[in-house]
């Protein structure tokens, strides 16, 4: 997997930049390749060495097909959310989040969200559903060439809000 300059990405837990350079740079005495990325979100500048890049979970924006598939996530309504405590949920939706998976960040948006209807969610929880949403807003307009407030409303569709 090659990025060029201008190409966006993900990289995980952090969501959606643009490659702004590929810089070579000197680290004890090695030449070594990053991918320089300017996230869009928190506008953070973030160096991935080139060869491990995918090993840290670098990959390029999803699909027009795959957002269908994220969308079809979000509709899917007929799931057991777990009854553990909401600190073991939290750390269980928080590692998927970590995995920079979109169609893992979108189960944990819609397993927060229908649980939202339960019952109130914790702190810890209404932040990872807002960053779940974020993330997912951010890719899915890219993925489809869209505005950012089109892609919340249709999710605000899906469930009602």
């Amino acid at each position: 997997m090659e990025f060029k300059v201008g190409d966006n990405a993900v990289y995980p837990s952090h969501g959606v930049g643009q490659i702004c350079a590929v810089e070579t740079k000197e680290y004890y005495g090695i030449q070594t390749t990053f991918y320089s990325i300017r996230i869009f979100e928190t506008g953070a500048k973030i160096m991935v060495p080139k060869n491990t890049a995918k090993a840290a979970g670098l990959r390029p924006i999803i699909s027009s097909q795959e957002a269908d598939q994220v969308f079809d996530i979000l509709k899917k309504t007929d799931i057991k959310i777990d009854n553990q405590t909401w600190n073991r949920r939290y750390r269980e939706y928080m590692e998927k989040i970590k995995t920079g998976s979109i169609f893992e960040i979108a189960e944990v948006l819609r397993d927060l969200f229908l649980l939202k209807v339960d019952k109130e969610l914790s702190f810890g929880e209404r932040k990872l559903l807002d960053q779940a949403r974020a993330l997912l807003i951010k890719e899915l307009s890219l993925s489809q060439s869209s505005n950012e407030q089109v892609v919340e409303d249709e999710i605000k569709k899906i469930f009602n809000l």
